[in-house]
C-alpha cells in the first residue's frame, strides 16, 4: 500500500514527535496493507519487560493512520485524526526485536476510515488486534 516515497516523506514528517520518540517506521509494502515496525525498547516496556499495550495501540493507531493518509493521497487539505481505538492483547509479547503493525482497510468512506491491525512479533505471532476509526477532516486554511 505505502510506497517507498510515501514512507520517506511520512517517516521526516514524524521528526519530534511521539512516533520518532518511539522509534515507530512506516514500511512500504506491494500488499494492500500499511505497514510499521517498532523497535522493542525500554521506552515501550512495561516494568516487568514485556512489551506495554498502549504501545501496541500507539502503533496501531499509527500505521492505520498512515494508511488512511496514504488513501487521501496525501492531501493536505485535509487532517487524519483517529477517533476510536480498541485493542486485544492475545500473547505475551517478546523482550527484545521488532514488532510490526499490520493495517488493513476495512471500510473507506468520506470522512471515516475503519482499519483492522494486527501487532505482529518477528517470528510471526499475532500479539494483539486492534479496530481503529480514522475521521478525516477538512483543513480549511490549505
Amino acid at each position: 500500500m505505502l510506497t517507498k516515497e510515501e514512507c520517506d516523506l511520512l517517516n521526516a514528517r514524524m521528526h519530534g514527535t511521539m512516533v520518532e520518540a518511539m522509534g515507530i517506521k512506516f514500511l512500504p509494502s506491494d500488499d494492500d496493507i500499511a505497514l510499521a515496525e517498532m523497535p522493542i525498547t525500554d521506552a515501550v516496556r512495561q516494568y516487568f519487560g514485556i512489551l506495554h499495550g498502549g504501545a501496541s495501540l500507539t502503533l496501531a493507531e499509527t500505521v492505520a493512520g498512515a494508511g488512511s493518509v496514504h488513501l487521501t493521497g496525501l492531501d493536505e487539505s485535509v487532517y487524519v485524526c483517529g477517533t476510536e481505538v480498541s485493542g486485544t492483547h492475545l500473547q505475551m509479547s517478546a523482550t527484545s526485536g521488532k514488532v510490526y503493525g499490520k493495517a488493513r482497510l476495512l471500510h473507506a468512506g468520506k470522512s471515516t476510515h475503519v482499519w483492522n491491525v494486527e501487532i505482529v512479533g518477528e517470528d510471526g505471532t499475532v500479539i494483539s488486534v486492534e479496530r481503529v476509526t480514522n475521521r478525516i477532516i477538512s483543513n480549511n486554511s490549505k
